[in-house]
């Protein structure tokens, strides 16, 4: 009868573990990454006197509706950045606060490389993150989900004499990390998946079937690509 009680116990508990971790998971990640951008936002209410703005008297941690006036702050900010960019005045001024930013030393490096990064995922970038394909990775005997980031490499392709594409593979379960691989353009075969239904399949390791051209047969669609594929270099 104990055994009873308690694997009834046990599996009422598993079905609520799994009910309630996805809201626990998604609160924890909001609070985060609230408190992330907090850490930055926070620092545009600097005008207002510590003790008003701050716990045990201005030496604590910021009080949570301040940090929520500074994230409103930032966010009215940034659109009035967005709508002088749209006028030559405003252009003006942004390019004279790049030039000056790129006149600093040392931090002329990191903006240098942040205003690349952030410039190769802007609107103006058709391709990087916008196609998910298959490639033969981590060997030519199987197939890994990626995003192709760049399409154009000619010193590349003026070395090896055939047009490759940079692909990225994301680790699992965090796609933050991976690969980067330069593939040639005929080993890659592009599918008609959302890049946010490929994230979700390569977050829940392959548990969540993605919306669109389905996984299986993908391969027998593509071509027959030979067993040293890209990435076979890679144990």
């Amino acid at each position: 009868m104990k055994q009873s009680i308690f694997a009834r116990w046990q599996a009422n508990f598993w079905a609520g573990l799994v009910i309630v971790l996805p809201a626990v998971i998604s609160l924890a990640v909001l609070r985060w990454l609230f408190g992330t951008v907090a850490n930055i936002t926070d620092l545009l209410l600097v005008f207002l006197p510590a003790r008003l703005a701050h716990q045990d008297g201005g030496s604590g941690p910021m009080y949570w509706y301040w940090s929520v006036v500074a994230l409103l702050f930032a966010a009215l900010l940034i659109g009035i950045v967005g709508l002088l960019a749209r006028y030559y005045f405003g252009r003006r001024v942004i390019e004279w606060v790049d030039a000056a930013l790129m006149r600093v030393p040392l931090l002329n490096r990191i903006y240098s490389a942040t205003k690349q990064v952030n410039d190769a995922f802007s609107s103006a970038n058709k391709t990087a993150f916008r196609t998910v394909v298959l490639v033969r990775f981590p060997h030519g005997g199987m197939w890994s989900i990626g995003f192709i980031t760049s399409e154009q490499q000619p010193e590349v392709e003026a070395k090896t004499g055939e047009k490759v594409v940079c692909v990225f593979v994301p680790a699992t379960p965090n796609p933050t990390s991976g690969f980067l691989l330069m593939v040639p353009e005929t080993q890659v075969i592009k599918l008609d998946l959302t890049v946010a239904n490929a994230i979700k399949y390569i977050i829940s390791l392959g548990a969540i079937q993605p919306e669109g051209a389905p996984l299986p047969g993908a391969a027998e669609a593509g071509p027959a690509l030979p067993e040293s594929g890209a990435g076979a270099g890679v144990p």
